[in-house]
């Protein structure tokens, strides 16, 4: 189609993404009806080229995760593309809104893709620092303290290059947004980002865990005897529990009977996954944090 290639350089690729014209609302369903009736490679390519700024603002948004923001832009504009072969333009929704969904879904399946090539975190410590050093960082700026390596450091048990590294991981490809895309443009990278920036990271990370706690949970359950098995997921893991009254006449013993056992089992399975998986106050701490 012709289309601008994500080079190295993104200030120039941003510069050569603004010189395509946004579609307005009516032209935009108009050319989308056009395709969608004629299949013209044109109206594909206008609908295309229409909406890369919107790819680039969307890539942004998971610019913090540790992949590279050209990969993301090219990983969203086959997103795009795929959105103009599928876009039904009579079923009252917007172009951009529908891309918008194929856009996002090949940047994460991108990232997950790549979960173990970028490597954020292959210690303990390192995915300690993964999960807790953004919160960690605000903290000691909201206790009046400057958030410097040596004291991150200290405050998480790691050392100083440790912190340094992540901080880099995290934190690369993060650009001055009030800078102009070139020289002698009005157009600023602001205008390609979102206000709020996804947490790519936070997403991948409870991908991660959830895999593990359910492999962990798996393992728990098979100490456990049948009434027991029965509370669990019928009282804890239910999103309709059971009633405590219920499971005490099934089983023969009382309501309280039945809450003491939900009790002391939550209790032996919080035990069991921070016994098993050394990563899991962190986790929960820093889901906090979002």
């Amino acid at each position: 189609m012709g289309l601008p290639v994500v080079a190295e350089s993104i200030d120039s690729y941003l510069a050569e993404v603004s010189r395509f014209p946004v579609l307005s609302p009516v032209d935009e369903l108009k050319v989308a009806r056009r395709f969608y009736r004629d299949k013209g490679v044109e109206d594909a390519h206008t609908l295309v080229t229409g909406n890369l700024r919107y790819v680039v603002k969307i890539a942004f948004e998971y610019r913090s995760y540790g992949c590279r923001i050209a990969d993301l832009i090219q990983e969203g504009n086959i997103g795009l593309m795929q959105a103009v072969r599928k876009f039904d333009p009579y079923k009252g929704v917007r172009f951009s809104y529908y891309a918008s969904f194929w856009i996002k879904a090949y940047i994460l399946k991108f990232i997950m893709d790549n979960w173990r090539l970028v490597k954020i975190g292959t210690t303990q410590a390192q995915r300690k620092l993964f999960f807790r050093l953004k919160k960690e960082k605000q903290k000691l700026i909201s206790e009046g303290f400057d958030p410097k390596p040596k004291l991150l450091s200290e405050r998480l048990g790691v050392t100083e290059r440790e912190v340094t590294d992540m901080d880099q991981r995290l934190d690369g490809w993060e650009i001055s947004l009030d800078a102009p895309i070139k020289e002698g443009s009005d157009n600023e990278r602001s205008g390609f980002v979102a206000s709020e920036a996804v947490s790519a990271e936070t997403q991948v990370a409870k991908k991660e865990m959830g895999a593990i706690l359910h492999r962990k949970l798996a393992s728990f359950k098979k100490n456990l005897n049948q009434r027991e098995v029965d509370i669990l997921e019928n009282r804890v893991f239910s999103d309709t529990p059971v009633t405590l009254q219920k499971i005490g006449k099934r089983y023969g013993i009382s309501r309280e009977r039945v809450r003491q056992v939900e009790h002391n089992m939550i209790k032996r399975m919080k035990s069991y996954f921070e016994r098993e998986i050394p990563d899991f106050d962190s986790f929960l701490e820093g889901l906090s944090e979002d």
